[in-house]
């Protein structure tokens, strides 16, 4: 589907600043907002918003549809009577830069189970009944719920180190397991409605100043998950122990020599394609219920997908199967009409790839970054783009323009010198970001970091680094009338503002 000519940012919500350690849904996610209004953008992409497990990765979480406990904000919770201002008293001193994810974890779930034991005592029929509707649309809930409050009654051990009648989900031991953690599983089904709550209202906040979020499907969900528990029979797994048997990554690319292989189990997309390929439907579905844009990372996987075998250590011995997307994407759009997907494109990427995004209209990605290793030809070049398409100064799996700029070698360095023509006194974090939106990309999504002209200790992932990734945060005073002034001369001068900001 085709976009107008428009832009917008990239910022994860765990980035806002917040005195409980982590970005939340409070006061600054509104408050960003507001600068996106004011600085005339569209959009705001964000990065999977589930609950992550060991690394922090939004790309590895314990559900493909639950929501992270850790950005619900607690003075939202505070507002609502569930939490009063003493209960903050004594919180540490955070980082202002960093997310200190244990920290932030030790601070914050003591704060969300007391809320909860006050929503279960305090609430009025109206929030019981908007929890129990919540409860009963999720269709996903008592599964995830389930899963983790047994993982946590089993010491956070992987579901694949549960006992085998819990692991394999005999009937008899899923109905023993609620019983006994019924007050646990409730209060997992609590973190979720209050997560949706206060998602849902922030949603609301940004459509009302016309402003659409773009969201995160990663392709793989986690091994240790909710999803790969509760479905099985979709996952390739070794069926006496529960591991992958066929592994999944991508092989030798720009990022890792030695490929990269993220160890989540591929799907067995021959059983899908026989279910009508009903749990990615309704994944799509209940995605859409939060965002109003899908970016599908990884978008070449539904086209072909890389798998290696259990044991191997590294993604280089892999081979490429071919995956039945043309049938799904097709399905798909037979029953939820055609969608606003974005498809995230980026790696070896061959002619079948390109011909099944294009054949459903999907824009594929433009990373400026990668424009200047080689000569004119080069496909991130802005003059060879296509109209469909969204351009990036950067993603989060890169550098920030300026760490990007300091270490390129002398012949990237020379080529983007030719390309700019100088570096102008913005600094060269302007310069791209002048490049993306003067392009005849439809889309220009801008990193917050390099609105902001910060340095690698800014970048939010390295692939193939398993710590020390999602950390950055930003501080109050970034989001500015300088920048957003800055920021709103230059959409407005390449047509990329909203209609009525252009009269």
């Amino acid at each position: 589907m085709p976009f107008p000519r428009s832009s917008g940012i990239l910022l994860h919500p765990t980035c806002f600043p917040s005195r409980f350690g982590i970005g939340d849904l409070g006061l600054e996610a509104y408050r960003f907002i507001d600068f996106l209004v004011e600085s005339s953008q569209q959009f705001w992409q964000v990065l999977p918003l589930g609950p992550t497990g060991y690394g922090n990765s939004p790309y590895m979480c314990y559900s493909a549809l639950a929501g992270n406990p850790l950005l619900i904000s607690p003075e939202k919770l505070r507002d609502e009577g569930l939490l009063t201002e003493d209960d903050f008293s004594g919180l540490p001193e955070f980082s202002l830069d960093r997310v200190d994810f244990e920290r932030a974890i030790q601070t914050k779930m003591p704060l969300l189970a007391k809320a909860c034991e006050n929503f279960k005592n305090q609430a009025s029929t109206l929030q019981q009944k908007e929890f129990a509707s919540f409860c009963k649309a999720a269709h996903w809930l008592d599964d995830y719920a389930l899963f983790m409050a047994i993982r946590e009654a089993q010491g956070h051990a992987s579901w694949y180190n549960w006992e085998p009648e819990i692991a394999k989900r005999q009937p008899e031991a899923l109905e023993q397991w609620r019983q006994r953690l019924n007050d646990e599983i409730y209060y997992h089904k609590y973190l979720q409605f209050e997560f949706f709550r206060q998602w849902t209202q922030l949603k609301s906040y940004a459509n009302l100043g016309s402003i659409e979020i773009i969201g995160d499907i990663p392709i793989y969900v986690a091994h240790d998950s909710a999803d790969v528990w509760s479905h099985p029979d979709i996952f390739c797994l070794d069926e006496q122990t529960g591991e992958p048997a066929l592994m999944a990554g991508v092989p030798p690319d720009y990022f890792s020599a030695t490929g990269q292989l993220w160890g989540n189990p591929v799907y067995n997309w021959e059983k899908l394609q026989q279910q009508n390929f009903k749990w990615w439907i309704q994944r799509f579905e209940s995605l859409l219920d939060y965002i109003d844009i899908i970016r599908i990372d990884h978008f070449r996987g539904f086209q072909a997908y890389w798998a290696v075998k259990q044991g191997e250590t590294t993604a280089m011995n892999g081979e490429w199967i071919d995956a039945p997307g043309e049938a799904f994407f097709k399905l798909l759009n037979d029953k939820l009409g055609k969608l606003p997907i974005l498809a995230e494109d980026l790696g070896v990427i061959t002619p079948e790839v390109e011909a099944l995004r294009d054949k459903f209209e999907f824009p594929g990605m433009k990373i400026l970054q990668f424009a200047f290793g080689s000569d004119s030809g080069n496909g991130f070049l802005p003059f060879n783009y296509p109209r469909n398409c969204v351009v990036y100064t950067g993603t989060h799996d890169n550098d920030t323009t300026v760490g990007w700029f300091y270490q390129l070698s002398d012949y990237e360095r020379e080529n983007l010198l030719r390309y700019v023509g100088c570096i102008s006194s913005d600094g060269i974090h302007w310069d791209a970001i002048r490049l993306a939106m003067a392009s005849v990309a439809n889309q220009a999504i801008i990193p917050f970091q390099d609105l902001l002209g910060l340095g690698g200790d800014a970048r939010m992932n390295f692939p193939g680094k398993a710590e020390g990734n999602w950390e950055w945060r930003y501080r109050s005073e970034a989001v500015n009338q300088e920048i957003g002034y800055r920021l709103k001369t230059l959409t407005e001068t390449f047509g990329r503002a909203p209609i009525k900001n252009q009269d």
